[in-house]
């Protein structure tokens, strides 16, 4: 069994001034904006990564209670939302979860994706998604994915090409660690879980927010003309560091 980093989701008081951010930054592009997340209190866009995406998502009217609105203010803010993870067969997972007892805040089995997404007090953490797709080219690594589109491919671009790593803060991050490895059978490595195509890194709240998903590594081609552009933004936070939606995005060289 394999499972990999294909998605990761921001949420953000507003979309517009962050999906700007990360057009001006990242040089990435939208490929798709989900009507299906207005049953939410939603609105969104899906931003190409390589073979891999970041979501931005936010209410769409910001008096209106939604689960995003109580996210933002739990967290104080901007900031990371949920882990989506894509597994190449989803029966032996939802086997692992029953057996765990994890719990799936929505249960989706549909002809050509199966959506499981787990309830964060049965994960610690953050957000977690276990994914398939069915069908033709379904695990394949450039293959479709439903969330981001009947045609995310023509959205690529050449600057940020991959999500290396996602960082998650934690209360406690040995249990929160171990719980992870558990429900993906992964074995750690330290505080690191590695996935076919990037690891889940899990580390103290050091920043004065509660736990969550704090910080990314973003495989770029040009960084130079990210931290440029993050400079010019004020958006940067280390020598290769920006800070984009209330995350910590490490901007590592490639090429």
């Amino acid at each position: 069994m394999w499972l990999r980093l294909r998605q990761i989701a921001f949420v953000a008081e507003q979309l517009a001034p962050v999906q700007d951010a990360l057009i001006d930054v990242l040089g990435v592009k939208v490929c798709f904006n989900d009507p299906g997340v207005g049953v939410f209190g939603l609105h969104n866009a899906l931003f190409p990564v390589g073979n891999q995406f970041i979501e931005v998502v936010a209410p769409i009217d910001p008096s209106e209670d939604t689960a995003g609105r109580r996210y933002l203010h739990r967290r104080g803010g901007d900031g990371g939302y949920m882990v989506i993870t894509q597994c190449d067969d989803a029966a032996p997972r939802r086997k692992r979860l029953d057996e765990l007892g994890v719990r799936l805040v929505t249960d989706h089995q549909g002809k050509s994706f199966v959506n499981m997404q787990l309830h964060p007090k049965d994960t610690g953490g953050s957000f977690l998604e276990i994914d398939a797709m069915l069908g033709a080219g379904g695990r394949d690594a450039d293959g479709p994915w439903h969330p981001a589109g009947p045609n995310w491919q023509a959205g690529r671009t050449e600057r940020a090409t991959g999500i290396t790593a996602a960082v998650i803060q934690c209360e406690d991050p040995a249990a929160v660690a171990a719980r992870w490895s558990a429900i993906l059978e992964l074995p750690l490595r330290g505080n690191s879980l590695p996935l076919q195509n990037a690891a889940l890194r899990f580390v103290p709240c050091e920043d004065g927010r509660p736990e969550g998903l704090a910080e990314l590594d973003v495989a770029m081609a040009d960084a130079a003309t990210a931290l440029a552009a993050a400079e010019r933004r004020g958006a940067r936070s280390g020598a290769a560091q920006v800070t984009l939606c209330g995350m910590r995005l490490n901007l590592v060289a490639v090429g």
